[in-house]
């Protein structure tokens, strides 16, 4: 049997970030295996936004820093054709008086003590940078400048270009059944391509991680919840690439939407969404009820797309936690296993940074960020990583 240093378990954003960063710090024996295709599984399905606007103080950092990687991405992966088809429009989030007025106020001021570049906006600023919409109820409107949406596949495929180019050994198409353990610690892999050796796992698996419980005996909170993302169609006021995405706090939906084509408007709801018996990435059913659902939200605030055409719709799922953010690091109890998990639908935006510190903590380095706030063991503890604005919202 083959052995390596480190394997790494699933061919999305997060798993090829890790490898691109195990190859930058000189790992040697580096595999990387994937069921499908790099990219094929969510990331595939992702709505591309980047922000560093969050209600959690950590989670800003990881956005913060990632942003700098995706604003000099081919710099920072060392490859001239490098691109992650970044589009940067800038990002508004609004709230109107009551319930989310006073913590989008908090998440704000949070942001400016972090370092982050900021703007309060009043609503005619806020009608000059998106002046389809109609802010006429808005009490509160921060601006984030550098931000604005990306392709998440071509970041996957670039990291994975990345990884390669720095000796890690990419396998797709090969689909991982078990763990093989020496008592508590993993010694390798059992897969459908055979059986491999290594010190050290790290499982990106997203919405398959529940497999792992069965594997080595200890809980991953981790449920699969499907959620729908629209396209509409408006000649009268098109949604083009130079006007900032847009969370809107105010509508019943907590609605996210972006340019999508340079046209359209992609819009999806900041809800839970519907949670999976099964980890499955394939489409469900969009039904047209909800579409009218969403339609009228988004008449509400864009009063020209109340005579918008569905262009297109698809379904995407998320790996969600009982805080609805990710656990990031070693398993206690299980010697050898790294894990990153339970992104909630923004594993994307906080890619680049969450793969450095996965790889540093697979290769025993101090991490960049510090992971304890994201250990598995929060939850028994009862030390959530809780957002200010509710389940299913911008964390």
């Amino acid at each position: 049997m083959e052995k390596f240093d480190v394997i790494v378990i699933g061919g999305g954003v997060i798993g090829t970030s890790t490898a691109f960063h195990l190859a930058k710090f000189g790992a040697k024996r580096v595999l990387l295996l994937e069921r499908d295709s790099v990219g094929s599984g969510t990331t595939s399905q992702s709505s591309g936004i980047l922000r560093t606007h969050y209600s959690v103080r950590e989670n800003v950092e990881l956005a913060r820093r990632s942003w700098e990687v995706f604003t000099h991405f081919p710099d920072y992966l060392g490859d001239d054709e490098a691109s992650c088809g970044l589009v940067k429009c800038g990002y508004l989030i609004s709230a109107a008086e009551g319930e989310k007025l006073e913590p989008l106020r908090a998440s704000l001021k949070q942001q400016e003590e972090q370092g982050v570049r900021l703007e309060y906006l009043d609503r005619a600023q806020a009608l000059q940078l998106l002046p389809i919409a109609s802010f006429d109820d808005a009490a509160l409107i921060g601006y984030e400048p550098d931000a604005g949406f990306a392709d998440a596949y071509m970041v996957a495929t670039s990291f994975a270009k990345g990884a390669r180019r720095g000796g890690v050994r990419v396998r797709e198409g090969v689909t991982v059944s078990k763990l093989a353990m020496e008592g508590s610690r993993v010694v390798g892999v059992s897969t459908s391509a055979g059986d491999f050796l290594c010190d050290t796992v790290v499982s990106t698996q997203n919405i398959w991680s529940a497999e792992l419980a069965g594997w080595v005996g200890h809980a991953m909170p981790v449920v699969p919840e499907r959620h729908a993302v629209l396209a509409l169609e408006c000649a009268a006021a098109p949604y083009t690439f130079a006007m900032p995405v847009f969370k809107d706090l105010s509508s019943p939906g907590m609605l996210y939407c972006r340019s999508y084509g340079g046209r359209q408007m992609l819009v999806s709801e900041g809800l839970v969404g519907e949670k999976l018996a099964v980890s499955d990435t394939e489409q469900g059913d969009v039904p047209l009820d909800y579409v009218a659902e969403i339609g009228a939200q988004v008449a509400e605030r864009f009063p020209a797309y109340d005579m918008a055409g569905l262009a297109s719709s698809w379904t995407g799922v998320y790996d969600v936690t009982p805080d609805w953010n990710p656990v990031l690091g070693r398993v206690p109890g299980v010697e050898g296993l790294v894990v990153g998990f339970g992104f909630s639908g923004h594993g994307f935006k906080l890619s680049p940074t969450v793969g450095l510190v996965l790889a540093q903590e697979a290769l025993r380095m101090p991490t960049d960020v510090p992971l304890a706030p994201y250990s598995i063991d929060r939850f028994a503890r009862g030390e959530l990583l809780l957002g200010k604005y509710g389940s299913g919202a911008v964390s």
